[in-house]
């Protein structure tokens, strides 16, 4: 089985804001590789990575980086692959982090979700490759169609809920 996402983090410290990504990746079925790499303490081997990752078959990288957040920028501008920024919380809230893979300069996108959302990033990893993925698509669908459930339950439980001057 060949991996069709990377996901790459700083360090193992960003590994249980990352792993819903890995979780998410799993429960779609899609092959994914997960290693730590670090824009400042190993440039080289970033760059060694992002160059290669194409012709090792990945998709789609997620790059989870906090406080200064250069990881996801600095993968961007060594590929043509999609790159997915998540910006980890640290200082600020996640906002420095944020702002950090949002700025990037033209011509070196990041595509960017929220503060600790990498399952959003998966999903988002997912979307793309199942324009091409028709079973992909139909499982991406069936989680869809589960989030529609969910809040549909939830709107019955709540309609369980008494209190005296609740009126619905």
């Amino acid at each position: 089985m060949k991996p069709l996402v990377s996901i790459i983090m700083g360090s193992t410290s960003d590994l249980p804001v990352m792993e819903k990504a890995c979780k998410f990746l799993d429960e779609m079925q899609v092959p994914f590789e997960v290693n730590a790499l670090s824009a400042h303490r190993t440039p080289e081997a970033v760059e060694e990575f992002a160059r290669g990752a194409q012709e090792r078959g990945i998709k789609v990288i997620i790059a989870g980086a906090g406080m200064a957040a250069a990881l996801p920028g600095v993968i961007a501008a060594s590929t043509t692959l999609p790159v997915i920024g998540v910006p980890i919380k640290g200082m600020l809230d996640g906002l420095d982090a944020m702002l950090s893979i949002i700025q990037m300069p033209p011509g070196i996108p990041v595509a960017t979700v929220g503060v600790n959302g990498a399952q959003n990033a998966a999903i988002l990893a997912v979307e793309m490759m199942a324009l091409a993925d028709e079973s992909l698509a139909e499982r991406l669908t069936a989680f869809k169609s589960g989030l529609k459930s969910k809040i549909e339950k939830a709107n019955k439980d709540l309609a369980e809920v008494k209190y005296e001057y609740k009126t619905n």
